[in-house]
């Protein structure tokens, strides 16, 4: 039984990493633009600092839900397949040492950034937060976008947690360089999660390896 919601939550969980890993890369690639020569400004310049007020929003909000969502998997994960029940499968052995090296980067403490950091209860509560009250075991899902700003607006407490993230956003989109370390980071941590994953790349066909001086990126065609 494990196994098989391995298999099923897997790929929920690998599209979860993809989203965030691309919201990362769009953010560090957009970052690099902006210091380059020329006329082009990168994702956070144009969307949220020079876009407009609607624009902005949905770039803070869409941030926040991506890794929220990723979140959301892991506590599902971690709810109905029992981490310490794996089998023996070393792909399911892998994905989760790759998960806690994820927590791992977001937990990380350092006096130059802070940004995007989230204690280890603090992601557990997030992704407690992100799983969708109606599920049941071998049945869970996450929020989805619409309802995860639904209960942004209405509901005091949900939005507490998310509050400090929302202003990460905007302190990222002022300075990007303080996070890069670990936003690059992070997101070459999701790319091996999701080769753990997705191994014959089936479900990202066009998902490819770029190369940027010592740094491998994945992006999306």
């Amino acid at each position: 039984m494990a196994i098989n919601l391995m298999d099923s939550y897997g790929a929920s969980l690998a599209w979860a990493a993809y989203d965030l890993q691309s919201r990362l890369y769009n953010i560090l690639h957009g970052h690099q633009t902006d210091l380059s020569p020329g006329p082009y400004r990168g994702f956070m310049s144009s969307f949220h600092l020079q876009g407009t007020p609607e624009q902005r929003e949905y770039v803070r909000r869409s941030t926040v839900f991506v890794l929220a969502e990723y979140l959301g998997w892991v506590e599902i994960l971690r709810r109905d397949i029992q981490f310490l029940d794996l089998g023996q499968s070393r792909a399911n052995r892998s994905a989760v040492t790759v998960i806690s090296s994820i927590g791992t980067v977001l937990n990380r403490t350092s006096s130059a950034d802070d940004v995007l950091r989230l204690w280890r209860a603090e992601q557990r509560a997030i992704g407690e937060l992100m799983v969708h009250p109606d599920g049941e075991p071998g049945r869970r899902r996450c929020l989805g976008y619409a309802e995860f700003c639904e209960k942004l607006d209405g509901d005091d407490a949900f939005r507490r947690w998310f509050a400090p993230l929302l202003e990460d956003i905007d302190r990222l989109a002022g300075d990007t360089a303080q996070a890069a370390l670990r936003l690059v980071e992070l997101q070459q941590k999701l790319i091996i999660l999701i080769d753990v994953l997705d191994p014959k790349a089936e479900r990202f066909p066009h998902f490819r390896q770029q190369t940027s001086g010592t740094l491998g990126v994945r992006v999306a065609d």
